[in-house]
């Protein structure tokens, strides 16, 4: 199915809201966008940018094919209450009111059979500030598909959400075919959040119920520092404790890298996992994590020069939503984010046009600088956090360019190269085709 459709006006209003964060040139810039993609072109439009046809897919059912299971993290909430608090500050990392720190691992049963990596931090201070040279351990949540007999139980969290069918104890995972090699990918999730907490433990069931073993860290980024980027205002604080916030940024991909190495060496997991299919997903921050994964720069001084941290080539191709590439005033990879430059991993970001803390036109700017093969895909009106009417939408562009970049399954490529949105749902439309056809 093909049809032309505009952008409405008040899309329009959400791009030139934007671009007035931006230099006035860039509001002419961004007012002209608009205006190409609402066809607002005057006379015969055939063959020009308002022209473009588009091709509707039919969204993936939620959840896929595979029931799932999950690794081992059980945990005593009762511990909780003496500290006050709830599971969520355990779970992201929040140090309790009288500075106290807290991670999950307080809340483990059984941390013997849990996973577990330690990074050893390089050491730089100039990536890892007052962390440079210590060793952080990371707790690792791991999803995969699994037999439509396993009766293991559910493990019930004080959120009203379930980690289905958890291992207990010492036990292995049941995988739905124990002779396949399934693809793994990895999940990093947004700043301050953790694997089970809000929509991270639905989106990461619902990636592994299609086929992918999904093995997420919990980062625990206020176990380094309590800045959030929020805003512009948020960015004026972070330039003034630069140090803390680029030890947050840099330690990410090193935790996500380590939690690779874990399964790919564990022997209840390594053969069970294609070592060539390996992709990554992140939202927000975990957006700008795969980045850095592929080889980016990180931005590292007021003066926003920018280091690389070390890119793991494990990953073949990357899916950011709301991806953070930074804000106008303090771009995630350098000055004009010219530490994207020589990143060749293939990369779909998803961007809302409501969203201000990780505004659309700086993902524009960002994208378009990569060298491998990369896709935007913006969802009208959404704005930074998870959009439920969108799900649809999300999930089947993620799982079309992870298929077709990462499992090379054929009908997901023809289709990539073809889809320029998903049929009911949100409001999602393409703003950057693919550069260039499929690699082989």
């Amino acid at each position: 199915m093909a049809y032309r459709r505009p952008f409405t006006p008040q899309h329009i209003g959400h791009l030139v809201t934007l671009a007035l964060i931006r230099k006035p040139a860039e509001v002419i810039t961004c007012l002209i966008f608009a205006l190409i993609l609402s066809g607002c072109s005057g006379g015969n439009d055939s063959g020009s940018a308002a022209a473009i046809v588009e091709t509707l897919v039919k969204p993936l059912a939620l959840p896929g094919p595979y029931p799932i299971a999950c690794s081992n993290v059980a945990q005593d909430f009762e511990r909780v209450v003496p500290n006050g608090g709830q599971a969520q500050d355990y779970w992201e990392g929040r140090p309790a009111s009288d500075g106290t720190s807290r991670y999950v691992t307080d809340l483990l049963t059984d941390p013997v059979n849990a996973l577990f990596v330690t990074v050893n931090t390089p050491n730089d201070t100039n990536l890892f500030g007052s962390f440079s040279g210590r060793p952080v351990q990371f707790l690792v949540l791991a999803c995969y598909p699994t037999r439509a007999d396993n009766t293991r139980a559910d493990f019930a969290l004080p959120t009203g959400q379930v980690v289905p069918r958890m291992q207990s104890g010492a036990q292995a995972p049941l995988f739905a075919d124990a002779s396949t090699r399934y693809p793994v990918l990895a999940l990093s999730h947004g700043l301050t959040g953790s694997p089970l907490s809000d929509d991270y433990l639905v989106v990461l069931s619902w990636l592994a119920s299609y086929g992918y073993v999904v093995v997420a860290p919990f980062h625990g980024d206020p176990r380094f520092t309590q800045l959030r980027i929020a805003d512009f205002g948020d960015a004026l604080t972070v330039l003034s404790r630069l140090s803390d916030a680029v030890a947050v940024q840099a330690l990410r991909p090193l935790s996500v890298s380590a939690a690779l190495d874990l399964v790919l060496a564990h022997p209840q997991w390594r053969d069970h996992i294609d070592v060539t299919q390996i992709g990554g997903f992140g939202a927000s921050m975990g957006g700008e994590t795969m980045m850095l994964l592929g080889g980016a720069a990180l931005t590292t001084s007021v003066g926003l020069a920018s280091t690389t941290v070390g890119a793991d080539r494990r990953i073949k191709a990357a899916v950011g939503y709301v991806p953070y590439f930074g804000q106008p005033l303090l771009p995630a990879f350098g000055r004009n984010q010219t530490g994207l430059d020589t990143v060749t991993l293939p990369y779909l970001a998803i961007s809302g046009t409501a969203d201000t803390t990780a505004p659309l036109l700086v993902t524009q700017q960002a994208i378009g600088r990569l060298q491998g093969q990369r896709q935007l895909v913006a969802l009208g009106g959404v704005d930074h956090g998870f959009d439920a009417a969108s799900a649809p939408d999300i999930l089947t562009w993620t799982l079309t360019f992870l298929d077709a970049q990462v499992r090379g399954i054929p009908s997901a490529r023809a289709q990539l190269l073809t889809m320029t949105g998903v049929e009911g749902g949100g409001d999602d439309r393409l703003l950057i085709p693919l550069n260039g056809p499929l690699a082989p």
